[in-house]
């Protein structure tokens, strides 16, 4: 996880949330008071964010100490306490809505993608996630994925070149994004794995007679497509398929024989996981 990205974000989200001050806690709790509160679950699921959460707590206040009881990627049920956390009241009582925010979210992507792992997991097929991702938070979505079992695809737009419709059609053609792209790579001095989208069986044919790609992204495939074109590129290249691919039908696309399955909704289109931070004794 990038380091940067984290500390700028705690920083950001402490600040908007608490701004010129905790006026409720402030009110109402004595500055010196000492307490405990312990994560509560209240949903089957799969935790994610743990090791971040501990990372705010430490972040915010070094006095707070944080007992793990259940670790990050664990399967959780209703009752189950995650850890118990204790120190400065105002401290806790400060940070409890960005970290149940951090958790909830991550778990739930977390429990998602799990689901979509253990259908494929007889299988060699890879999930993968995208770049539909939250603003400002990818990095937190991303690491819950692989948390659920899955594998990032690239971060950005700087981590891997992936030629889709847009550039192919911009470009003037398969055969120009390519050869530019090679162009581009080698006065860059960059070595950066090349994707590249292909619409139907012919795109796939005159990619295949350029070359010069790592992975072929099967975009809006059907299964008897998919299919076909697993025959044509297996042992070459690289393939994935995507594009509206939903656990019901996801174990049928793996089963042609795809390396990789991206799914844009493990990261949004999810319902946060159940949880609660509660005051004990």
């Amino acid at each position: 996880m990038n380091n940067d990205f984290l500390n700028n974000f705690i920083s950001n989200a402490l600040n908007e949330d608490i701004g010129d001050g905790d006026h409720t806690s402030l009110a109402c709790i004595p500055k010196d008071n000492i307490g405990k509160a312990q994560l509560l679950v209240k949903e089957n699921g799969i935790i994610a964010g743990v090791s971040l959460v501990e990372k705010i707590f430490k972040r915010f206040d070094p006095s707070l100490v944080m007992r793990k009881i259940i670790h990050d990627g664990s399967k959780i049920k209703p009752g189950d306490i995650v850890f118990i956390i204790e120190g400065k009241t105002l401290s806790i009582l400060q940070t409890e809505r960005l970290i149940l925010n951090v958790l909830q979210r991550m778990s739930g992507i977390a429990t998602e993608t799990n689901k979509y792992v253990e259908n494929l997991k007889d299988l060699n097929t890879k999930v993968l996630d995208t770049r539909k991702t939250t603003p400002g938070i990818r990095f937190l979505e991303k690491e819950a994925v692989k948390i659920g079992g899955g594998i990032n695809h690239r971060m950005g737009l700087f981590d891997m070149i992936m030629i889709k419709d847009n550039h192919i059609d911009f470009s003037g053609g398969i055969k120009n994004a390519i050869i530019n792209t090679h162009k581009y790579l080698e006065k860059k001095g960059k070595k950066l794995k090349i994707e590249i989208e292909a619409r139907s069986i012919q795109e796939i044919e005159e990619i295949m007679k350029i070359g010069g790609v790592n992975r072929i992204m099967l975009d809006n495939f059907s299964i008897k497509e998919t299919r076909k074109a697993v025959k044509l590129i297996a042992g070459k290249y690289e393939t994935e398929s995507s594009g509206g691919i939903t656990l019901n039908i996801l174990r049928e696309y793996a089963k042609c024989g795809v390396d990789f399955i991206s799914v844009g909704a493990l990261t949004h289109q999810i319902k946060s996981l159940d949880l609660s931070l509660k005051a004990i004794d």
